[in-house]
């Protein structure tokens, strides 16, 4: 089955370039290109239908919306397709209208498909049963989700369906996270990945299945041939899961003034700790990650701002909560994404008057690839332009020139990835970075001990601290993940040999071997480390910081004197 190429043909979209009166005109010639291509081959073509609009400020009542969606089915199915695909709904309110008025048309096939949050919920708060046994109710034939999300999550979120006899499920699924690259977004090409994939989609009940954003001909044509000897499932249960939820904690610990970051290293190897604000509003486990890597020896700890632009609780309230009770003082990341240069300057002048001094400047992940794709990308400046921002604050002023009486304090980070495909590129960026103002740098988890050495040749004419990001693997499937659907990440073969087939405990103690051997190589060119806490699994980092001050007490027992390393 092939789609038209009128997901986008509604007329309020249309309306935006002047072709709203060619609506019945566009949608035709669409369908009738496709049906005219997949003829020939014995193919079916399914008439693309998408949401009215991603602007959540547009109201329209529901006979208002029907008749805009009627309209558009109208005029595919004079085109000639086999199906109706209403699909990339983020809420189920609004593919409910659609189905309605596709069901009202006749008995043409309707597939209905949502986009999930990476959390279960459709925009309007429901879970996948119930907006499935909705969307039956209103007359589609097949209930399915896509887009958003690369396979890994497509498989958990059908983990928790029940499909019974005679359901139809889809799933069209994205290659994973894109890379947004000089106003591009780039995917990984995982033909094989899908493959993979394709089994385990069809064990938890998908009949249809095919691909999203960043998939290629070449990744249907993997899949294609992976299906010969597979049968879809009758009916299966859900897999639920218990979630503990922590108790309310009344301590409070005092704050302590710590050292900056360029301090501590002209004493000793620098740990910084990545350790993300939680999705939720407990905020319990991140503070006693966050004591307990402190007692492990890690120096700071970095909480992200929203990273892949999907919520989580505010790392400015974050941060200041993990110093207020453990002491151990923050490093801010601050993207461009959510805030114009009003917002992140206000941002900014809060964090210094609450005595939080270390941010890393990031342009940020677009809104568009995370959980909100309908919430606006500003980006008023890039990580550059933010650094020189907090730069011209530390000099007293803000970035329209007005004195602001005093000078901020910021140490100033920024990031820097080592696994991209054209390094050469990465290093004159980030040349830019310090000409900008960049005390430090921070890099993306790396995972081959070469690519150590190769970032220490190509940075160490900068003068800077480079810290060098290492993350510890869960599992196999977890460095497949990394590897297939997360943009910026690359694992050598190697290294996903050593994991393969490893999960659970072994897989866990297989991924702190590598994440051993990773600090060894680093350390011994860099002046610290920066360790990534992946899904809140501290314990993991703890221990590499506890491996870390341990093999330094060693180091320095053997030669008299503790050894700071080099200074990148």
């Amino acid at each position: 089955m092939i789609e038209t190429n009128t997901f986008g043909a509604s007329r309020l979209k249309l309306e935006k370039f002047n072709l709203a009166a060619q609506l019945q005109e566009i949608n035709r010639c669409g369908a009738e290109l496709a049906v005219a291509a997949a003829r020939p081959r014995g193919a079916f073509v399914a008439g693309s239908v998408g949401p009215l609009t991603s602007d959540p400020s547009v109201t329209l009542d529901d006979a208002t919306r029907g008749g805009l969606y009627r309209e558009q089915c109208e005029a595919l199915l004079a085109g000639g397709v086999d199906a109706l695909l209403l699909e990339t709904f983020p809420r189920l309110a609004d593919l409910v209208v659609a189905v309605k008025e596709a069901r009202a048309l006749g008995g043409v096939p309707i597939i209905a498909s949502l986009s999930f949050g990476d959390d279960g919920h459709t925009a309007d708060g429901l879970r996948i049963n119930e907006a499935f046994a909705r969307l039956r109710d209103a007359g589609a034939d097949v209930t399915g989700l896509n887009c958003h999300f690369g396979p890994t999550i497509a498989e958990k979120l059908l983990q928790e369906l029940t499909v019974r006899e005679g359901d139809l499920v889809s799933v069209f699924p994205n290659a994973g996270r894109p890379l947004y690259f000089e106003g591009r977004y780039i995917y990984h090409p995982t033909p094989q990945y899908f493959a993979d994939f394709l089994p385990r989609l069809v064990a938890q009940g998908a009949r249809l299945i095919g691909g999203c954003c960043g998939t290629t001909p070449e990744t249907i044509a993997a899949m294609a041939r992976a299906l010969p000897g597979l049968r879809p499932i009758g009916a299966k249960l859900a897999i639920t899961t218990v979630v503990e939820v922590s108790k309310e904690r009344a301590e409070q610990g005092t704050v302590a003034a710590a050292p900056s970051v360029l301090d501590v290293l002209r004493q000793r190897k620098l740990i910084v700790t990545e350790l993300d604000p939680p999705k939720s509003l407990s905020l319990d486990k991140l503070v006693d990650g966050a004591r307990a890597l402190k007692e492990a020896g890690t120096d700071f700890v970095t909480l992200a701002d929203n990273s892949l632009a999907i919520l989580r609780v505010s790392n400015l309230a974050a941060g200041f909560l993990v110093k207020e009770r453990t002491g151990l003082e923050p490093v801010i990341h601050l993207a461009c994404r959510d805030k114009n240069l009003l917002g992140l300057q206000s941002e900014l002048m809060g964090l210094n008057a609450l005595g939080i001094h270390h941010v890393l400047a990031l342009t940020g992940d677009p809104a568009k690839i995370g959980d909100h794709p309908a919430a606006s990308s500003v980006y008023d400046v890039n990580s550059i332009g933010l650094i020189r921002t907090i730069k011209q604050l530390n000099d007293g002023f803000a970035a329209n020139g007005r004195d602001l009486k005093a000078k901020g304090q910021f140490i100033i980070g920024c990031a820097f990835n080592p696994n991209a495909r054209n390094i050469d590129s990465q290093v004159r960026k980030l040349e830019d970075k310090v000409k900008a103002g960049a005390h430090f740098v921070m890099t993306q988890p790396i995972f081959d001990p070469a690519l150590a050495r190769v970032t220490f040749e190509k940075t160490k004419h900068l003068g800077l601290p480079v810290l060098v990001g290492v993350m510890p693997l869960l599992n196999a499937r977890n460095t497949e993940f990394l590897h297939n659907e997360v943009p910026g990440i690359n694992i050598p073969d190697s290294i996903r040999e050593r994991m393969r087939g490893r999960e659970g405990a072994e897989g866990n103690a297989e991924g702190l071997a590598v994440a051993r051997d990773l600090c060894d190589e680093i350390l011994a060119l860099f002046p610290g480390v920066y360790l990534i806490t992946p899904l809140l699994r501290f314990d993991l980092t703890v221990e590499l910081s506890r491996y870390v001050r341990e093999r330094e007490k060693a180091r320095a027992g053997g030669s008299g004197r503790s050894d700071s390393g080099s200074v990148a």
